[in-house]
């Protein structure tokens, strides 16, 4: 198919063609080829397909009836209730993950890096479950997962040796969980984390929601640690509210190592947590990405599958106004979440693969800021939304 008439992000105003499912051609005036279909585009905005890079889709209830929430504030309350209550509701269920996925396409997005819980009590049934659901939407949308200790690693015993059996089934990325704060051994969870990887040749990706300076602390080992195993470019710190509460002296200082060691950061911006600072952190040229959490699950109601949207929240949690600020939001969803995920070919670029989305905007940020309906959703040169 042939793109014409509208405004590539990076490019301006040219067209798009797209052959085998790849980008064939993207240049002015193009001229259709015998057979190809012709999309007017009529000035609207060509984006590469979204990139969510953090979720949890074994937990989603989305699809289903609605759910209240009945859990506390505190942390240990929603730990609780989700025990608690996943049986009683049949979480995971493939599905809730399905109807999840579903949204998440008719949004743009086209890829998505799930962590997943690891727990005794549940085996791996979460990592069957949206493996389950992947195979169902193959085709309109590339899923990815993270083996994720969420009730800890050495606090819940025979955790480390299921973490192993989710590598050994195919799972290419660990997750950690608080190596301080939750586990309160940073060097044994780090021991475990990155000896699994460097094992399995795994990613690794790791929650840490510990605040200030214990935080900041944990960010120095965790790129300390990457670099001195040679595993630069294939770490990952999801949330890293230390960071976001750090003086700018800090945050400076550990953007450098993290850059340096090839550490990348991902967050969600949600509800009133700290948010990492993004402006700093690129300009220290480390790779920053963006992710929902959680989606309608026992942890909160909220979420939509839209990672406009979500580019939304970063930019305005971060208090990003001017255009090219809020242009960086669209980045971590889009580049900085391929970055994160290892995709080796993405993007508006000759020979990527046809990902692509159109909105109705002018510009990246006005489609940050008003995320509209997306006129057009294509994954592998397949249009899926029209």
């Amino acid at each position: 198919m042939l793109l014409r008439g509208g405004r590539v992000w990076k490019h301006g105003a040219v067209d798009v063609l797209v052959r085998g499912g790849e980008i064939s051609r993207v240049a002015a005036g193009i001229e259709p080829p015998e057979g190809v279909e012709v999309i007017e585009l009529a000035g609207k905005l060509v984006l590469p397909g979204m990139v969510e890079a953090h979720c949890h889709l074994d937990k989603t209830h989305f699809g289903g009836e609605w759910v209240p929430h009945t859990a506390g504030d505190a942390l240990t309350d929603r730990i609780d209730t989700e025990r608690r209550r996943r049986g009683e509701l049949g979480l995971p269920n493939v599905d809730n993950i399905v109807a999840l996925l579903e949204r998440m396409v008719a949004a743009g997005t086209s890829y998505v890096r799930s962590h997943t819980d690891i727990d005794p009590a549940l085996g791996l049934s979460g990592v069957d479950a949206v493996c389950a659901a992947a195979e169902r939407m193959a085709g309109r949308i590339t899923v990815e997962q993270v083996a994720f200790p969420q009730y800890g690693i050495l606090a819940n015993p025979g955790t480390a040796e299921l973490l192993e059996e989710a590598l050994k089934s195919g799972v290419g990325t660990i997750g950690g969980l608080d190596p301080a704060g939750f586990d309160r051994d940073p060097v044994r969870h780090l021991d475990v984390v990155f000896g699994l990887a460097e094992r399995y040749g795994a990613g690794i990706d790791i929650h840490l929601h510990d605040a200030g300076t214990l935080g900041t602390w944990q960010l120095e080992l965790i790129a300390e640690r990457t670099a001195a195993t040679g595993l630069g470019g294939r770490v990952t710190v999801s949330h890293a509210y230390g960071l976001g509460q750090a003086d700018e002296a800090t945050q400076d200082r550990i953007a450098v190592r993290l850059a340096e060691a090839g550490v990348a950061i991902v967050t969600g911006a949600v509800y009133n947590f700290p948010v990492p600072p993004i402006k700093k952190l690129r300009a220290a040229g480390v790779t920053v990405a963006c992710g929902h959490d959680g989606i309608r699950d026992l942890w909160g109601p909220y979420g939509s599958g839209d990672m406009l949207e979500r580019a939304m929240h970063v930019a305005y949690r971060s208090t990003f106004r001017r255009d090219e600020d809020i242009e960086l939001a669209l980045e971590a969803a889009t580049y900085g979440g391929a970055r994160v995920l290892g995709l080796a070919a993405y993007g508006l670029t000759v020979g990527a693969p046809a990902d692509l989305v159109v909105v109705d905007a002018r510009t990246p940020a006005e489609a940050v800021v008003t995320h509209p309906a997306r006129a057009l959703v294509i994954k592998g040169g397949r249009a899926l939304v029209r």
